[in-house]
């Protein structure tokens, strides 16, 4: 078995330099679209990156009733809490949102003197769900309970961005899956034209009576080094060109939602996602393109 995987091996190296320019066609097809499928690979880890940071800083606030009493202050926390799709729940005192209030106003904050006057703010319960998609629906739940005054998630703002971000996915994974395709379709039909030079071969192994995996094997081999050579562009190009980004770009956005990914490990799992890529497209390009030239 081995002795028989090296002749194959072997076979499909000579087949490379024998058909130089038809290999270097095909591992050209490979590295030009899958630099495309890196690139919106990056773009749309990132986006769902973005995303997630986004959904996780949804937050529900609980106004509590200015009557409500101690009793019922903590009454209305152990309802919240009892909601099973709650993740955490945070108390935040009037002196502590106008503290908020102030700092967000800077020095001019202070110039105001809201100290000097009464607070015309609330007790808040900041409230985060398991799942962001469920803030409406825990939303809901609270404004039944007693001395919860109102409760502020920004309704209309929320159901637009999750909308927006499930449309930005679904887009991302069509262009991905269809640029996949594409590969796979140049692929094929390079090495159709390399298959179709060597169709005498082909038949003469048939009809001398080679079974069709042992002549499908170093076109096998073939398809999946010239797969993966056809990676290795794309995956030098994107480690560069990531570092280079990343070095940039993430002082700038240090303090926002828009941090993107560390580079270690995030280059490493796009770069081998991309070399299994170029492995499945060589070898099925191969071995569909092989299909027909072996009726004989």
């Amino acid at each position: 078995m081995i002795k028989t995987l090296g002749r194959h091996f072997r076979e499909s190296l000579k087949s490379l330099g024998r058909n130089a320019w038809m290999s270097f066609a095909s591992v050209s097809a490979v590295a030009v679209t899958l630099i495309l499928v890196g690139t919106f690979l990056v773009i749309m880890m990132n986006l769902n990156h973005f995303a997630n940071n986004i959904e996780n800083d949804v937050v529900i606030k609980v106004l509590v009733d200015e009557t409500a009493s101690k009793e019922e202050q903590s009454k209305l926390e152990t309802n919240i809490k009892g909601i099973s799709d709650i993740a955490s729940v945070e108390f935040s005192s009037k002196e502590k949102e106008l503290d908020k209030i102030q700092q967000g106003f800077g020095e001019q904050g202070e110039a105001l003197e809201l100290r000097d006057q009464d607070n015309p703010l609330r007790d808040v319960f900041v409230v985060k769900a398991k799942e962001p998609q469920d803030t409406a629906k825990i939303a809901n739940q609270i404004e039944k309970f007693d001395s919860a005054y109102k409760v502020n998630y920004g309704k209309e703002e929320v159901k637009k961005l999750f909308k927006g971000l499930n449309i930005a996915r679904n887009i991302g994974i069509a262009l991905i899956i269809g640029l996949i395709f594409t590969a796979m379709f140049l692929i094929s039909n390079t090495i159709k034209i390399t298959i179709f030079a060597r169709r005498r071969e082909i038949e003469i192994m048939k009809l001398v009576g080679a079974t069709n995996w042992f002549i499908r094997w170093p076109f096998f081999m073939e398809g999946l080094m010239l797969g993966t050579f056809g990676a290795i562009i794309p995956i030098v190009i994107l480690i560069f060109a990531y570092n280079s980004l990343y070095t940039w770009a993430a002082p700038q956005v240090a303090d926002s939602f828009a941090q993107l990914l560390p580079f270690n490990p995030f280059v490493w799992q796009v770069s081998l996602i991309l070399l299994l890529i170029g492995a499945l497209i060589g070898v099925w390009g191969s071995l569909m393109s092989i299909r027909k030239f072996l009726r004989v």
